[in-house]
Parts: C-alpha cells; structure tokens; sequence
C-alpha cells in the first residue's frame, strides 16, 4: 500500500513539474525552456517593455533599457543600457529569470553563456505584434486569452481611426520620417500597414525594407501631400536640398509630433492604437479647410 501510494505521489510531481514548465520559440527560431513563471524581468527593448506592463505584469520588470519610459511606473525601474550597449553586469546583478532582447541587442550570447534565459523578439509588422503579444503571455505563464483580449483592443482602436478619416484624408501621399538621419517608415513595416489601412499611400515602397534610409531626392519626387516625423526632424527638414519646395511645406502639411507621442508611433507594440489615432487626426487636419498646420 505504502509503495502504490509513492508511485502515485512520483507520478503527480513529474505531472506537475511538467504542467509548470513552458518551452517558447523566439525570433531566431530558437526555443526557450522556462520552468516556472518569471519572476525577476529584464527587458531590452521599449516595446517589448509596454507588453509586460500591458499584460499587467509590469511589477515584475527588475531592470529596463534607457528608452523605456511608459507606463510612468518603469521610470523607476533600474537602467540596464541599451540594445547595443546593454550593461552586462548590470544585468546579471539584477539575477533576472528572463531577459527580453531584440533580435539586434547585443550581448545576447555573453548572457546566455552566463546561465541567464533569453528571449529575442522585435516586432515590425501588425502580425509580429500580435505574435509577440501571445509569445510573451506565454512566457510569462498568463493564460492564452490575456493577449488575444488585448489584441483585439489594439484592432478595435487601429479600426476606429480608420473609420475616423473624411474622405478627402483618404486620398493624400504620405511620408512617415522615423528619424531625422533620415530614416522613414515603408509599406512594409506595422506603421506603413497603419496607413494602408487607412486607404493612404506611402510613397516609400514596401520593397525598400520596413524602415529604410532614405535619400532626401527620393522625397521630393515623390512630393508627399502630407509629412508627419518626430519633433528631432523638424529643424533639418528645410536645410535638405530641395525641401523648401515640397508642397507639404510649403502649405504647412506637416504633423511633427511631440517626443512622447513619436516615441509611441515608432514602437510596434501595443499602443499602436493610440499612434493610429495621432496620425488619423494629422490626416485629417491636412486635408481639412486650413490645409493643415505644424504641430
């Protein structure tokens, strides 16, 4: 009696053990094991940062990159670096039990190799978010429909701002400047998807990559009826050859946002509502009685 009853007892923890566990596949294709629900988070990339918190997990962020800085709580949270200067012994000090890394952190290896588990994930399209939302949730040991209902949040809030636009919004030629080197945001990346869906062109070609350098040239042929870019664009914006002659700047179409609010545009995350919004409005202001104004 006394040896069934320790066969039974074996049998339930290894069925525990292995209902507690979790095995997840990141971006290098790579699975990660994960025996018990992370406790200690470190996250290398702001987007990767709002989806913890958004999952409602965001007390168990230990350490943070510089560039996090929404909710206000991660503030407070201790600074580890960034993804190409991640500080390693900040790092390890903080004994995380899982680290969230862009696919282009660096150091990925060296933390590995210290014993510590890994997750690469970088989204850049609508469905990379969704997929990361549900990787993530996983990780994190949270049930399946935490990220399908929040999801369906971000869908609900991108369709309202689609169904927001005037019909004159709809017919403009966009150019999205993601930073002022210039970098711009192309068809193919999850804010060039925001705007097709909006019935918008993008005059960067999906077939330049999602986030391509763009030569200022390019631009002026293009002669995009509307420019939206962050605020660290708008002083160069008039000193590149040919700018002053765009009909977008000549007429003030121009939407440059302030830091916090380009900073939420140019992360693939979850309040890629909330930039779709923004730019909604920017749209329709351009197209409106005023032709628009700077912002």
């Amino acid at each position: 009696m006394r040896d069934t009853f320790r066969c039974i007892l074996l049998a339930w923890c290894a069925w525990g053990c292995t209902a507690q566990a979790v095995t997840v596949l990141d971006d290098r294709q790579h699975k990660v094991d994960i025996p018990q629900a992370p406790q200690r988070i470190v996250s290398l990339l702001p987007s990767l940062t709002e989806t913890v918190c958004t999952l409602g997990a965001c007390e168990r962020l230990v350490g943070v990159d510089r560039y996090s800085n929404w909710p206000e709580s991660v503030k407070s949270v201790p600074r580890v670096g960034g993804g190409l200067d991640p500080s390693i012994e900040s790092i390890v000090a903080l004994k995380p039990d899982l680290v969230l890394a862009a696919g282009s952190t660096r150091g990925v290896e060296r933390l590995e190799a210290l014993g510590l588990k890994v997750l690469r994930l970088e989204p850049r399209t609508h469905a990379d978010v969704q997929r990361v939302l549900r990787t993530v949730a996983e990780a994190l040991f949270m049930p399946e429909t935490d990220s399908e209902r929040v999801w369906r949040e971000i869908q609900a809030g991108v369709q309202a701002a689609v169904q927001s636009l005037s019909p004159q919004a709809r017919q403009q030629k966009v150019y999205f400047e993601v930073s002022p080197t210039p970098y711009g945001a192309s068809a193919s990346s999850f804010i060039g998807e925001t705007l097709t869906r909006m019935g918008v062109a993008n005059i960067l070609p999906a077939s330049l990559g999602p986030f391509p350098q763009v030569n200022p040239e390019f631009v002026v042929r293009a002669q995009p009826d509307v420019i939206m870019a962050g605020d660290s664009s708008r002083a160069s914006m008039v000193q590149r050859p040919g700018w002053t002659a765009l009909r977008a700047i000549q007429a003030q179409r121009i939407c440059v946002f302030k830091p916090g609010e380009a900073d939420m545009l140019v992360r693939a995350g979850p309040r890629m509502a909330e930039g779709a919004r923004l730019m909604a409005e920017c749209l329709n202001r351009a197209a409106g009685p005023s032709q628009g104004a700077v912002r």
